[in-house]
């Protein structure tokens, strides 16, 4: 009886020190050390190729609509963040340029924004819901300014798969750094 209960006990302090040694459990880490930013992605996503757009673009192996991305874009020369705008001014202009442009078949709401500082630097984050046609989808987005380039941060789900995902892709969405 003794014996059980130890190796019980040593299999459940081995999985809790597993899951602590990898940070947020579920989540791989992505660090690009030439353009300064870092992010947690699920499991069983893989990085696509891209050769345009996007610096970077992962998606769900299974679901692979599901993705998370991240855009760099130059800004003009000593802009902070809140000078080009406050979270809501900075999110409708995401949402006219990128998540539903012009002459698109998207329709996007901005839905919820917000703002938050970590380490000194101040990130906006945003919501939208996004129609495609008849189908729907949510994005989630954070967005922040270094070294004269705005670094957009961006995850996308199909509404149907929302209610499943949505708290693994707010976690993602928030570990988004730069340097």
């Amino acid at each position: 009886m003794f014996k059980k209960l130890t190796i019980v006990m040593f299999l459940v302090l081995s999985l809790a020190l597993q899951s602590c040694a990898g940070g947020v459990s579920g989540l791989k880490s992505y660090v690009d050390p030439s353009d300064g930013y870092q992010f947690f992605y699920p499991n069983g996503w893989l990085e696509v190729p891209v050769k345009s757009g996007p610096d970077v673009v992962f998606h769900d192996v299974i679901e692979s609509t599901e993705n998370v991305s991240v855009v760099i874009s130059p800004v003009p020369e000593g802009k902070t963040l809140e000078d080009l705008g406050t979270p809501s001014e900075i999110g409708y202009q995401l949402q006219k340029r990128a998540i539903a442009p012009p002459n698109s078949n998207r329709q996007a709401e901005l839905i919820n924004v917000a703002s938050r500082e970590v380490k000194g630097r101040t990130y906006y984050l945003m919501e939208y819901e996004v129609k495609i046609g008849e189908a729907a989808r949510h994005d989630l987005a954070s967005v922040t300014v270094s070294r004269g380039k705005l670094y957009t941060f961006n995850a996308s789900t199909t509404d149907a798969r929302w209610r499943k995902a949505k708290n693994v892709l707010e976690t993602v969405v928030k570990s988004f750094l730069v340097d």
